[in-house]
């Protein structure tokens, strides 16, 4: 008998995780953008990045790809850090899935003032954003952190863990944009950096010619989702019954 209302307990959870699941807004990514603001970057590198931003979401090309995926959106978050303590969720997860939508984005990017300067703690930042994938109001086949920046660590916690133990928690890929000539940097992020499914980086000269790199990477993220296929409503509903969808690489319960 205590077997039988064990069963039971995990089936009702599963079921209700996949019932949480369900009336969660799929997307094709669900894209984060952890940007670069510390002291090393001045007002016009800070501008220039921000307009690297707002120029790629209104680019044709990249609002085309978008809404050529499976579902024809994403959901992006926005953050800006600098040091250990330093991080602000300066647009929280967004849907993209329209030319109107994806202007909006732009627009609000924008109106962003900057919030603060400080040191380089690339591993906060990760750890930061990895805890805002599961509270969000989207479920997508794919996960992905891009951070950009123009230097290495010198504070906060350690960038190869961070970058591990998000990988671990459920997050797919962390991607990297280097800007500048900081010695050794891209080779920093490529070892610390960036890991998981089809990772890579990019490398920008100049935070003038960040507009090209930042384009390019989104258009390659955005295209990466698409090239994994998602289960069908059969087959979740499947792994529901057998108590195994609650431990499945998207946990959001609600």
């Amino acid at each position: 008998m205590l077997k039988k209302l064990c069963q039971a307990a995990a089936f009702v959870g599963a079921f209700a995780a996949f019932t949480a699941n369900a009336n969660l807004i799929e997307v094709d990514v669900e894209l984060q953008l952890l940007t670069d603001v510390s002291g090393s970057v001045n007002d016009t590198e800070y501008n220039l990045q921000r307009n690297g931003y707002i120029a790629a979401f209104r680019n044709t090309d990249i609002i085309n790809t978008i809404l050529a995926g499976t579902h024809g959106s994403i959901a992006v978050q926005y953050i800006e850090w600098s040091s250990s303590d330093r991080q602000r969720t300066q647009i929280d997860w967004f849907l993209i899935d329209s030319v109107q939508s994806a202007n909006a984005f732009a627009d609000l990017i924008a109106g962003i003032v900057r919030p603060f300067t400080g040191a380089t703690a690339i591993g906060s930042a990760i750890n930061y954003g990895a805890s805002l994938f599961d509270t969000n109001n989207f479920t997508a086949a794919k996960q992905v952190m891009d951070v950009s920046g123009d230097g290495t660590q010198n504070s906060g916690a350690n960038t190869a863990a961070a970058r591990d133990a998000a990988l671990a928690a459920g997050v797919d890929t962390i991607n990297g944009i280097t800007i500048g000539d900081a010695r050794n940097l891209p080779q920093y992020y490529q070892d610390n950096v960036i890991g998981g499914q089809n990772a890579f980086h990019m490398h920008a000269d100049t935070f003038a010619s960040f507009t090209t790199g930042i384009e390019a990477k989104l258009k390659r993220e955005i295209k990466d989702a698409n090239q994994i296929p998602e289960p069908s409503s059969i087959a979740l509903i499947g792994l529901a019954v057998l108590g195994l969808f609650g431990n499945s690489r998207k946990r959001k319960l609600g």
